[in-house]
């Protein structure tokens, strides 16, 4: 769920930047050790160098990783690919870059997604928020304290930045010693840059002009959908080839030596708005293409790995250097540049790109002795009991089976929704809709703590309840439909490549709770839907329903038809993780008797699957 992955103050900011910050990266002279190993760049003594090189690191999706640890398994974390999270490995990973290549010679940069992800952002969101409750100053955010230490260049806004509200993200952005950049992040009113567009940064050369290098930011327009209760009437988000187009040239105009962008958007020129927006998701190979002067992308989002990828530019026939260091700190992308000097400026004749992976590297002392204390404190606030579960409760098979951890979800969904309706609305039926976010998921039976709950809804989506006719209903669940490959009848069902059909997610898949319904897999997508009864009778297709669904899905995230524009029947800002603890405090007890039910199937030809 970009995440993929939601009070409010009116946040207009007094000074909006339109132009740069310029800094300097540094000025002490190369060490001898890294002028050894750049001798081919180097200067020559008594005369002016006419080569150079320097590199740009990124990270990107952090989500508040900051050390390698999983809050929801009070664990260290744990893959079967063996990798590493949190930004405390990756510090190690940086200072050996800059040690390599000398202090003067390296930029920090990030393409976005750093405050929402973990139980440790959300404990410095909501329950111990930066903001500050009563009165009282709030702390420092983890995060900012980390990139502070990491001395971070630049970094791009991601979606989630917006997810706790413009007064956390403000207060985040004045704790961080690097500007935030969003060069299609506008104010509403005005469409003027609402945050720092670009920033300019200086490379030292010795006996030469200095190297500028022009890293502008751009997020993604699906901030507008997605968060719509925190954005809509402040914000608006244009596309990212479109502002492309508005500020390289402005950056090529100052001097710039190098443009180099961070983009929080993938790069296949895909996207999961539907018809909600004119914009691209996932533009950055778009942007590479179609807006010349770019040397490199840093690409954010998509959370994958592509450690080096080339986009020709369709005006100048250059290459466009792009890479995807994954997410969550698993790896560390690396853009080495070579220039030679011309007439009194700067050209780039080489330039490459690679991932590195810090799994084997330590974590940095001095983020774990800034930052242990705040960690422990999350440690703790997650591990504290809630009541307990008659059974256990494992979403394991939750993406091709009604299991009872999902009817848990539902159930709070659909209470707090029916509790909120007004007099008419209630009348009407009430169903549920809900993703399995996590296959991993477990309610243990015996004592449940947060960690629990939150290891299964791990996203701070709020709740909506939205109407819909019986038609727009099953065309809801064709879209969801399309989620599972087509296995003809007879066919033996393989669980482990039944799903994901068309780049579609779990966390994009939503089934339904309050009708009745059959998935045929053996037919094609937009006609497997089956069976499809409320209480026992056929649903009509003008039947209304009021339907309790996430409020990311509800603004139109992954492209589902009819549900953004659907009426509105309720709204809340409390997340629905929240309410799933609270249900759990309240009863005590979490007992599947009280809300499991088998209501959806998958079949072949009208066959059970399972």
């Amino acid at each position: 769920m970009p995440v993929n992955p939601m009070n409010r103050r009116q946040f207009i900011q007094k000074s909006a930047v339109t132009g740069a910050a310029v800094s300097v990266a540094g000025a002490a002279a190369p060490t001898p050790a890294a002028a050894a190993e750049r001798a081919p760049s180097g200067p020559t003594p008594g005369r002016p160098p006419r080569t150079w090189s320097f590199s740009v690191l990124g990270t990107t999706d952090l989500h508040s990783h900051v050390f390698d640890w999983d809050y929801y398994a009070d664990a260290p974390y744990k893959d079967k690919a063996g990798n590493s999270v949190g930004v405390a490995r990756v510090a190690t990973l940086i200072k050996q870059q800059r040690a390599a290549k000398g202090e003067d010679r390296v930029l920090l940069v990030d393409a976005g997604d750093i405050i929402q992800g973990t139980s440790l952002a959300y404990y410095f969101a909501r329950v111990d928020p930066i903001t500050g409750t009563g009165g009282k100053r709030g702390p420092r955010h983890p995060m900012a304290v980390a990139m502070n230490h990491m001395r971070y260049d630049a970094a791009a806004l991601g979606n989630h930045e917006f997810n706790y509200g413009i007064e956390v993200l403000r207060k985040f952005e004045s704790q961080c010693r690097f500007p935030l950049l969003g060069a299609n992040a506008l104010d509403a009113k005005t469409l003027r840059p609402a945050f720092q567009p670009y920033t300019v940064k200086r490379i030292r050369v010795p006996g030469a002009p200095d190297i500028k290098v022009g890293i502008l930011g751009l997020t993604n327009p699906g901030i507008a959908l997605w968060d719509k209760d925190n954005v809509s009437g402040k914000m608006v988000f244009p596309g990212l080839v479109e502002q492309a187009k508005k500020y390289v040239p402005r950056l090529r105009a100052l001097g710039c030596d190098v443009v180099f962008l961070t983009d929080h958007s993938g790069l296949d020129g895909s996207s999961s708005y539907g018809d909600e927006l004119p914009y691209v998701e996932n533009a950055s190979n778009l942007v590479a293409a179609q807006v010349p002067g770019i040397e490199a992308i840093l690409v954010g989002h998509t959370h994958t790995e592509v450690p080096s990828y080339t986009v020709k530019n369709e005006q100048t026939g250059e290459d466009v250097l792009l890479s995807e260091p994954y997410c969550w700190g698993y790896r560390l992308s690396v853009f080495d540049f070579e220039l030679e000097l011309h007439h009194g400026q700067w050209k780039v004749t080489g330039k490459k790109a690679q991932t590195l992976n810090p799994n084997t590297v330590d974590e940095d002392p001095e983020i774990k002795r800034l930052l242990e204390a705040d960690h422990e404190l999350v440690v703790k606030y997650v591990n504290t009991a809630v009541g307990t579960c008659t059974e256990d409760l494992s979403a394991a098979d939750s993406c091709w089976k009604d299991v009872p951890i999902m009817d848990f979800i539902h159930k709070v969904q659909a209470d707090t929704v029916k509790a909120g309706l007004s007099a008419a609305d209630a009348a009407l039926p009430l169903i549920s809709v809900a993703a399995p976010f996590s296959r991993t998921a477990d309610i243990p039976q015996g004592s449940v703590t947060i960690k629990d709950i939150a290891g299964l809804y791990i996203y701070d989506n709020t709740l909506y309840g939205k109407k819909l006719t019986g038609a727009q209903l099953k065309d809801y669940l064709e879209y969801a439909a399309k989620y599972y490959h087509q296995v003809p009848a007879g066919t033996k069902v393989d669980t482990a490549t039944l799903t994901n059909a068309n780049n579609f997610w779990d966390y994009m898949y939503d089934t339904a709770s309050g009708v009745d319904y059959d998935i045929d897999i053996a037919q094609p997508e937009g006609s497997r839907i089956k069976n499809l009864t409320y209480q026992g009778a056929p649903v009509a297709a003008d039947q209304v329903f009021v339907v309790a669904v996430n409020n990311y899905r509800a603004n139109g995230g992954s492209g589902y038809p009819h549900i953004a524009a659907a009426d509105i029947a309720y709204s809340s800002t409390n997340e629905i993780r929240q309410l799933m603890i609270d249900y759990v405090t309240a009863k005590g007890s979490l007992d599947p008797a009280d809300f499991a039910a088998v209501n959806w199937r998958l079949t072949q030809a009208g066959t059970p699957v399972f």
